[in-house]
């Protein structure tokens, strides 16, 4: 195993006759105190991490520090964001849930209804039924079928 050693200030080829990706970090290195934006030959996104922490690297301790806060916001902010998208549908599926509830119950009552007029029109019919009125007429009057009144008891 042997080892290569490149000294960077012997690197001199210029952005046109970079070829390969060895080349590209030699001259990523090389020029990396000038460069003001990524060259388009190195769009990777390798390429564009690097520069991004070479131009971190670049700030003064203020501008760093000021870069630090901004991000800390930025991240703060998206976190509340996130926790209220987390909220808005938390509440959606209550209130999907309370509507659910809400039209069973509706839907009880309309049953609890029924039963209720349908239980009322059964005593109904077997008090005329004590009282000797006819069948058919007790049947014409409270909506239940003959057989029904004659089951009475």
């Amino acid at each position: 195993m042997g080892f290569i050693y490149l000294e960077i200030i012997n690197f001199v080829k210029s952005e046109a006759e970079v070829e390969d990706e060895l080349d590209k970090v030699f001259y990523m290195l090389k020029n990396m105190s000038t460069l003001k934006t990524l060259p388009r030959i190195m769009k990777s996104a390798v390429f564009q991490r690097f520069f991004q922490l070479a131009s971190y690297a670049k700030l003064t301790k203020e501008e760093r520090t000021m870069y630090d806060i901004s991000l800390k916001r930025k991240w703060d902010a998206e976190a509340v964001r996130m926790y209220q998208q987390e909220q808005v549908e938390g509440l959606k599926n209550q209130l999907e849930g309370l509507e659910n509830q809400l039209q069973e119950a509706k839907e009880a009552v309309v049953i609890a209804k029924a039963e209720g007029e349908r239980k009322k029109a059964l005593e109904t019919a077997l008090e005329f039924k004590k009282m000797g009125l006819p069948i058919a007429d007790i049947a014409k009057g409270t909506g239940l079928s003959i057989d029904e009144i004659e089951k009475l008891k």
